[in-house]
């Protein structure tokens, strides 16, 4: 059923079919069946958000409509929902994936080999921050992530459309020993927040401003997607997933770029800690200047 509804959505991008008000509706309705479906009986709450927000695709496609977005730019935004919802359906699936590795404090990489797309990474960890810190942090300052993720050289924005949609370009550093390379990717991201929960996916895509580069290949990724929702037992503390898939291109035997994906994956929730960690000693620190500095 997914492969039909994306088809059909992707339709939806073409000039000569973009008024075919009738077909957009149809598609909106597959996906909201499709997420029914993929939730199945007793769904996760964050499935069940996703599911119970569906509707407002509609409305979205509406606005888009009337608010006066190229063509460039709509097919950006249909491409960031369709990574969203591919994403969703990929990490509904309950069986089939395989243990990667396990880290001593319990993070942990899965894997799965789904057709048409190859193999696919899910990173499963506890994060002691709330959802909103992260999420601040992982979109409001995604420009910053090559101050404190050694994976990355730098990410820039390219370009916006809308709130929830944006194009970036991104330079990943070669691992030790330049096993692999440098390899850059430009995406199409779309950040949701639908109740408690928050998403940012993504998938390859082009753009005029950053064709090739000589020197750096130029990988694909997607469907990709992290999801954030409050921990059942403390919301203060934040499930954390990242569903990870990547071509890298180039002659790298698959054991080489399983064992690098899984350890990138594992690496970056340790940055990530990291990171959250210093923004709270900033934020002390900052908060006793100002308290001293009110006291005098």
């Amino acid at each position: 059923m997914l492969p039909a509804t994306f088809k059909l959505c992707a339709a939806i991008s073409y000039r000569h079919m973009r008024s075919m008000t009738g077909l957009k509706k149809n598609a909106l309705v597959a996906i909201h069946h499709e997420l029914n479906r993929l939730a199945g009986p007793g769904p996760s709450n964050w499935i069940s958000q996703v599911r119970r927000r569906s509707s407002l695709l509609s409305s979205r496609v509406e606005e888009e409509e009337e608010g006066g977005y190229s063509e460039e730019e709509l097919s950006y935004l249909k491409q960031g929902e369709d990574a969203l919802q591919k994403a969703i359906s990929i990490l509904s699936l309950q069986d089939g994936w395989n243990l990667e590795t396990v880290a001593a404090n319990g993070d942990r990489v899965l894997s799965k080999v789904l057709p048409d797309i190859g193999k696919v990474f899910k990173l499963e960890v506890m994060m002691e921050q709330h959802h909103d810190d992260l999420y601040r942090e992982l979109v409001g300052n995604m420009e910053r992530m090559g101050e404190w993720n050694p994976n990355v050289k730098h990410i820039k924005i390219l370009q916006k459309i809308g709130q929830d949609t944006m194009v970036t370009h991104e330079v990943a550093a070669e691992t030790p020993g330049n096993v692999v390379g440098p390899r850059d990717f430009v995406s199409v991201r779309c950040a949701k927040r639908r109740g408690s929960t928050c998403f940012l996916a993504g998938m390859s895509t082009q753009h005029a401003q950053m064709p090739e580069q000589r020197g750096v290949v130029r990988a694909e990724n997607g469907p990709t997607c992290i999801v954030m929702k409050p921990c059942a037992e403390d919301p203060n503390k934040t499930q954390f997933t990242w569903l990870l898939s990547l071509d890298l291109k180039g002659w790298i035997p698959k054991t080489i770029i399983n064992k690098v994906l899984s350890q990138t994956q594992v690496d970056f929730a340790s940055h990530l800690r990291r990171r959250m960690a210093a923004n709270v000693s900033t934020e002390t620190a900052a908060n006793v200047s100002t308290e001293t500095a009110y006291a005098c």
